[in-house]
């Protein structure tokens, strides 16, 4: 579980996003087209869709490891430092936990830093001298996540980083994300096909459909259910109209 005793580090906060007339294409594919998007400092935002609508795509494109075929990008503040999760935990199997946390100060030549914060931060502190055969899935992801915070990124990027856990493994997991996000306020972009993980996340919830010929943003809400989510959330009645909400906006998609 998340250590809720670590305090908030007032230099880490989140950076605005600003998507304009975004367009990606590969030969004939049109995978994004005329994509308009703006997200605030510190928000926690949800891309929901079905397979192929391009929102793995955008993520890339925000990492800066995919480029645009044309469009505008901006972040406020300039060259944000970012940090960036996926569906696989990539941990260096020869490394330990420490070890792979250490790994993108090697590969910038700079000294270690945070490290046993993060750790603590996600209940890991003390296995930072195992390896990742002697770690289970979801503590593979939670090193995967603290690897990805010990910059104090300003924005975090996740690409369906909790999709192949068990359900009980993954619900907890969704608790200490939004416990980590309301300590820090960086700003979050979660990619999901999960309606019920991105309601419980998220303060507003996009949702993407494949290019058509028309708007790939059908849908944008906001998700009004405080700051501090529990499992008790996931049986209010506000929490249970959002999900079938937009159950009824994904389900023509499928």
């Amino acid at each position: 579980m998340i250590q809720e005793s670590v305090q908030k580090n007032e230099a880490q906060s989140g950076a605005r996003v600003n998507l304009s007339k975004v367009n990606l294409q590969f030969k004939e594919k049109v995978v994004i087209e005329n994509l308009n998007l703006t997200l605030e400092a510190g928000s926690f935002t949800s891309l929901l869709g079905p397979s192929g609508c391009g929102k793995s795509s955008l993520l890339r494109i925000l990492a800066g490891t995919q480029p645009m075929t044309s469009g505008q990008l901006e972040f406020m503040p300039f060259r944000p430092r970012l940090g960036i999760v996926f569906q696989d935990s990539n941990l260096i199997p020869w490394r330990t936990v420490e070890e792979n946390l250490q790994l993108p100060f090697e590969i910038r030549r700079e000294s270690f830093k945070n490290i046993d914060e993060e750790l603590a931060r996600v209940g890991l502190l003390s296995a930072k001298k195992n390896y990742p055969f002697q770690l289970s899935g979801g503590m593979k992801m939670r090193v995967s996540l603290a690897r990805a915070l010990v910059d104090r990124p300003e924005i975090l990027l996740l690409d369906e980083p909790l999709a192949a856990l068990d359900e009980t493994t993954r619900q907890l997991l969704q608790e200490d994300l939004r416990t980590l996000w309301n300590d820090s306020r960086m700003t979050v972009i979660f990619v999901t096909h999960s309606i019920s993980e991105a309601v419980f996340l998220s303060d507003r919830v996009v949702v993407m459909n494949s290019y058509s010929g028309q708007n790939q943003i059908i849908d944008d809400r906001p998700i009004d259910l405080g700051e501090v989510r529990t499992e008790i959330l996931r049986q209010d009645p506000v929490y249970l109209k959002n999900c079938a909400d937009l159950s009824r906006v994904l389900r023509p998609l499928k």
